[in-house]
């Protein structure tokens, strides 16, 4: 979360002679506490990360980069997508919006993934994947058979199967065109 430090948070808590060990970045932190000092561990935290959470209700964001039509989701993209890595944090692979688009095709895959064809409004389409969609609201809007015009969000990547390249559209979230439908 913006705002939050946590590797600063669990120093203090080392200092404090909560832990066993830690340490972190603002981004990220790891631990070991006594089983019996958890509770403890969980005040102090909740004190020292309060102010740092304010009062306003958390809000989820997803951030977009740039919107994109299937029809441009092509290898020559993704190739130079690659060359701005390696992606990670301070480097984020870019994040895409497709306005307007229909499932063609959808099916569960794997364990509780859903793989779809997504087609654009001038005949354009792209491969894409929905990772562990299944257990939350966006695994049945992109099975829905009624084929709702959807927004979708995801990161374009190379998809490497017994020797062939194919573009696939990672998608992280899906709105309806007609208001929300999920938040992945």
């Amino acid at each position: 979360m913006k705002g939050v430090d946590l590797g600063a948070a669990v120093l203090a808590a080392r200092q404090q002679g909560l832990l066993v060990n830690g340490g972190g970045h603002a981004m990220a932190a790891g631990l070991t506490v006594e089983r019996a000092r958890i509770g403890e561990l969980a005040s102090f935290l909740d004190q020292r990360l309060a102010p740092q959470l304010g009062t306003a209700p958390l809000v989820r964001e997803l951030g977009i980069d740039s919107a994109l039509s299937p029809g441009a989701a092509t290898q020559e993209l993704v190739n130079m997508i690659e060359r701005a890595g390696p992606f990670g944090a301070g480097n984020a692979l870019p994040r895409f919006a497709l306005a307007g688009v229909r499932v063609d095709y959808a099916q569960p895959v794997g364990e509780g993934h859903v793989r779809c064809t997504l087609v654009g409004h001038q005949r354009g389409r792209v491969e894409a994947i929905a990772f562990r969609a299944a257990s939350t609201e966006l695994g049945p809007a992109l099975l829905d058979p009624a084929r709702p015009i959807l927004h979708v969000a995801g990161a374009l990547r190379l998809d490497r199967y017994n020797g062939r390249e194919s573009v696939r559209l990672q998608i992280d979230d899906v709105a309806s065109a007609a208001g929300s439908i999920s938040s992945h």
